[in-house]
């Protein structure tokens, strides 16, 4: 089996002793490519190299943003045609990122070594299974895209990475909080559009999942959506209120597992398509990267458009 090994030297949690670690163990029993990104968009690159070079599987040893860029380059445009799932390599992950949520989603553990444990299971008995994806933009997101709130959480975090401030679980949840505290922050409201459906006016935050949960807290699964998952639709949770009273009972709902359910919160759990509209730019991540700050999107789902080398369902 030919594999690209893919790793961002520069992700939250990788170290060049682990990162030669899982290479010389992945080269021990396959035939290993070893390639380091430089630069943004360099692993979507990689992972259209891959494809046309025909790697069996991509492994990803980085954060979130690296797997969702290398994923964008082993399928190409969402706009373009797309081959079958099984004539491109299987993607897989070892977590060397802050939150890691798509790789958690997916069943791997959070722990590398234990992480390239199962990695190497799998890729011995040639497990690989099909998801599928969202997209907005004509790009593919793995787990979230959002507007609002969420968005700007996004930004005033990469502010304070470029400042040299970690990603942590902690600073997430502060930011998150001084963000909502916030009087200077107040985002533009949108209209939000689903299938059978009157338009929700004034929705001030939405999520489009792929998956649930697309955050987590630590070791807290985040579930606003909990019946979305990689084998179905999209998940839309659009909330039409930032007041700080009504959104702290909708939090502790979502940190105790709770149904989360508000009277300020549209939410479905499996759409064809989603459609937010703005009459002001506001401002968009989409896996935790942050876009800039737009007046429409459009999102689709595609079924069965990515294989990758996770445990089983239900495992």
């Amino acid at each position: 089996m030919r594999v690209m090994l893919i790793t961002n030297p520069y992700a939250t949690f990788t170290t060049a002793e682990g990162r030669d670690a899982l290479a010389n163990t992945l080269d021990s029993r396959f035939s290993v490519d070893v390639e380091r990104t430089t630069h943004r968009g360099h692993a979507g690159e990689l992972g259209a190299m891959a494809v046309r070079e025909g790697y069996d599987a991509v492994v990803v040893h980085g954060g979130d943003g690296s797997v969702n860029e290398v994923a964008n380059g082993i399928l190409g445009a969402p706009d373009a045609d797309t081959p079958d799932s099984a004539s491109l390599p299987a993607l897989g992950v070892v977590p060397g990122g802050s939150a890691n949520v798509f790789a958690r989603a997916l069943g791997v553990s959070r722990d590398p070594l234990a992480a390239t444990a199962q990695l190497m299971t799998l890729l011995d008995s040639g497990a690989r299974r099909p998801i599928s994806l969202g997209h907005t933009l004509n790009r593919w997101f793995l787990f979230n895209a959002g507007m609002g709130m969420d968005a700007i959480v996004v930004r005033r975090m990469e502010e304070l990475r470029h400042k040299g401030r970690r990603a942590t679980a902690g600073r997430y949840l502060r930011t998150t909080v001084g963000s909502f505290f916030r009087p200077s922050v107040t985002p533009p409201s949108f209209t939000v559009e689903v299938p059978d459906h009157e338009p929700v006016e004034g929705v001030r935050f939405g999520f489009v999942s792929n998956t649930g949960p697309w955050t987590y807290l630590g070791t807290r699964a985040i579930r606003t959506n909990p019946g979305t998952d990689f084998e179905h639709g999209l998940g839309i949770f659009a909330a039409t209120s930032v007041s700080v009273p009504r959104n702290i009972v909708l939090g502790s709902k979502l940190l105790r597992g709770v149904e989360p359910t508000a009277k300020h919160v549209f939410r479905d759990d499996d759409v064809e398509w989603v459609r937010f509209r703005s009459d002001k730019p506001a401002d968009v991540q989409m896996d935790g990267d942050y876009l800039g700050e737009y007046t429409s999107l459009d999102f689709g789902h595609r079924r069965h458009v990515l294989d990758v080398v996770a445990p089983p369902l239900g495992s």
